[in-house]
C-alpha cells in the first residue's frame, strides 16, 4: 500500500478504530459497517449541495465562500444520524451516539479524501494527503464527536437545547473551519487545536460515565 493511500483512507479509519475500541460496551460490526457507509453515501447529496455554493461565487464574485460547506455537510450527518441510527435498538446509551456520529462523519470524510486526493488533486496527491490527514481529518472526526455528544445527552438526559446544540455547534465549527482557511497557519490550526481538544473533553466525559456502569442499555427520554 502506497504512503498515499494509507494517509487518504488510513488515518480515517484508524480514528474510527479508536473511537470504537474506546467504547466499553462495542457496537456490532455489521451496524459499524453500515453506518460507515451511510456517511459515504451523503457525500453525493452534500456534493450536489455545495456545487451551488460555486455558482453563488460566481455570481457575486467573490472567490471564496466554502465557509457555507458548513451549513450543508453537518445538516446531512445530523439527519443521517436521525434517520438510521436513532430507531436502532443497538442505540442504547449516550456512548453509541458518539461511535456512531463520528462513524459518519468519517465515512464521509473518506471518501471526500480520496475526492481530493485522487481527482481533484491528482498532481499534487501525496501533499493533499499529508495535508487533509492532519486537517480536513480530524476536523470531521471532531464535529462527528461533538454532534454525538450532544445527541447523547439529548436521547439520553433530557432538555431539548441539547438536540439544537448537535446540529448548530458542528455547522459552527465546520463553517468557521472552512473560513479560516485563508488565514496564516498559526490561527488556523491554532483553532483546530482548539476543536479537537474541546471534542477530546466530550469524549472522555462518556468514556469516564461508561467506567461506572456494569451493563450497557439506559433508559431513553426521547
Amino acid at each position: 500500500m502506497s504512503i498515499t493511500l494509507a494517509l487518504t483512507i488510513g488515518v480515517p479509519l484508524a480514528i474510527v478504530a479508536y473511537i470504537v475500541k474506546s467504547d466499553k460496551f462495542p457496537e456490532p460490526n455489521y451496524l459499524i459497517i453500515q453506518t460507515f457507509f451511510v456517511g459515504v453515501f451523503i457525500c453525493w447529496p452534500a456534493g450536489f449541495l455545495n456545487s451551488y455554493i460555486f455558482l453563488l461565487e460566481d455570481s457575486l464574485g467573490i472567490s471564496d465562500m466554502s465557509f457555507l460547506a458548513g451549513f450543508t455537510e453537518e445538516p446531512l450527518k445530523f439527519l443521517a444520524f436521525m434517520l438510521f441510527i436513532k430507531a436502532k435498538t443497538e442505540f442504547d446509551e449516550p456512548m453509541d451516539a458518539i461511535v456512531y456520529g463520528t462513524i459518519i462523519s468519517l465515512g464521509f470524510a473518506t471518501y471526500e479524501n480520496i475526492e481530493y486526493v485522487y481527482l481533484i488533486y491528482s498532481d499534487q496527491s501525496l501533499f493533499i494527503a499529508i495535508l487533509r490527514a492532519i486537517s480536513a481529518i480530524p476536523l470531521h472526526a471532531s464535529c462527528g464527536v461533538i454532534m454525538g455528544y450532544y445527541i447523547g445527552l439529548y436521547m439520553f438526559k433530557g432538555s431539548k437545547k441539547y438536540i439544537i446544540q448537535a446540529l448548530l455547534i458542528p455547522v459552527f465549527v465546520h463553517a468557521l473551519y472552512n473560513f479560516l482557511t485563508g488565514f496564516p497557519n498559526i490561527i488556523f490550526f491554532g483553532y483546530l487545536i482548539v476543536v479537537i481538544y474541546f471534542a477530546n473533553n466530550l469524549h472522555k466525559k462518556f468514556v469516564a460515565e461508561q467506567k461506572q456502569k456494569t451493563f450497557e442499555s439506559e433508559q431513553r427520554i426521547r
